[in-house]
């Protein structure tokens, strides 16, 4: 039969080593071996900038770690990470996309195109209006700018077109700033980024 213990004789110092020995029991350390877990990966082949890349990534990697951390593309620049400021703009098949709102596995067998890969009259016409001053939302927005262009010769409308009958034709100020009211510039760049942008789409 089992004897219990009486608590009642017991001292308070026997308590608190008793206590003591009974966490040490419980410790889950000591009750199950350690695991070691990692995310599973996947392997994807990334047509960049012309050239295949491929890669073993996580499958919650986004593009844009991708193009930075995984192949050292760092032309497109991390921002808010959230889709609101536009840095990390990229090119697929030649649509703009925020590269930070987009997972790397989405995109196998498609074209993208970094600033890396861009050899655009734009990037002259910023230097020539100074459309930019850190420089650091440049890259985004170039190849936001080159994706802009596309869409607006296209006859894609915007909110500032007013009738649907004048979307592809010129771009005036208005239409610019609306269309690529996605890249922020903290600087404030944004007279220059405009008269590059009217520059090149004469």
């Amino acid at each position: 039969m089992t004897r219990f213990p009486d608590w009642q004789l017991l001292s308070s110092r026997d308590g608190v080593l008793g206590s003591c020995r009974m966490c040490r029991m419980a410790t889950p350390a000591e009750m199950s071996p350690r695991v070691n877990r990692r995310s599973d990966t996947v392997e994807i082949e990334l047509r960049i900038n012309g050239s295949a890349q491929r890669l073993d990534v996580a499958p919650q990697v986004s593009l844009l770690d991708a193009l930075r951390e995984y192949l050292g593309l760092t032309g497109t620049k991390k921002g808010c990470d959230q889709g609101a400021c536009g840095a990390c703009t990229v090119l697929v098949d030649g649509r703009r996309i925020n590269a930070c709102l987009a997972l790397a596995v989405q995109y196998q067998g498609r074209e993208i195109t970094t600033i890396e890969g861009v050899d655009h009259p734009l990037q002259a016409a910023f230097v020539r209006t100074d459309g930019f001053q850190c420089g650091y939302c440049t890259p985004g927005q170039i190849c936001s700018a080159i994706g802009m262009l596309a869409e607006h010769k296209e006859g894609a409308p915007s909110a500032a077109t007013e009738h649907l009958a004048d979307s592809g034709g010129e771009l005036d100020e208005a239409e610019i700033r609306e269309r690529m009211s996605g890249n922020l510039c903290r600087c404030g760049a944004y007279n220059g980024i405009v008269s590059a942008i009217k520059e090149v789409a004469k």
